[in-house]
């Protein structure tokens, strides 16, 4: 199984924030990085109005059913200076995102170690992230629509990351 960190940078719902979670913790995620303007369930040092951190984190906990308080998670203010002090060959640093040269998920062999970015839920990845980015996977779209739902693809993509040395 894969060492694997995922980004949540600019996912602005709370239920696909409660919805990676909840996968998160099912599939074995070490870690959650929540950065932008992520919703963030509540945590020590909060320093949110407290009736604002409450209703947020009830909102993230209707998808998450309690995986909020399981999985390790860091709110992360500055994304750039975190990537450049956790990000080497090691733990590569990999985008979900439509772009060129992006692997198929199905022909993506994951490292023992890695990053995953997920980007905002109608814009995707912002350039200035891609840049830092070493690798792409997609997943192919066979319908009409040109992309998933961010937190569904999150489900798919961690899967495949985290079977694939199952197999």
């Amino acid at each position: 199984m894969t060492e694997l960190t995922l980004v949540l940078h600019n996912i602005r719902s709370t239920h696909n924030v409660g919805a990676i979670f909840r996968t998160a913790e099912g599939l074995g995620v070490k870690k959650i990085i929540i950065s932008g303007y992520t919703p963030a369930p509540k945590h020590q040092n909060d320093t949110r109005l407290p009736h604002i951190a409450n209703k947020i984190h009830n909102q993230i906990h209707k998808t998450a059913l309690g995986a909020e308080d399981i999985v390790k998670f860091e709110i992360v203010d500055n994304l750039k200076s975190w990537i450049n002090n956790n990000i080497d060959y090691k733990n590569p640093l990999v985008g979900l995102e439509q772009a060129p040269g992006s692997i198929p998920l199905q022909k993506f062999k994951p490292p023992q170690k890695m990053t995953l970015l997920l980007g905002e839920e109608v814009d995707g990845i912002s350039q200035e992230l891609m840049n830092l980015c070493s690798d792409f996977i997609e997943i192919p779209m066979f319908g009409q629509k040109e992309s998933f739902n961010v937190s569904v693809a999150t489900g798919m993509a961690v899967f495949h990351i985290n079977t694939y040395y199952l197999r």
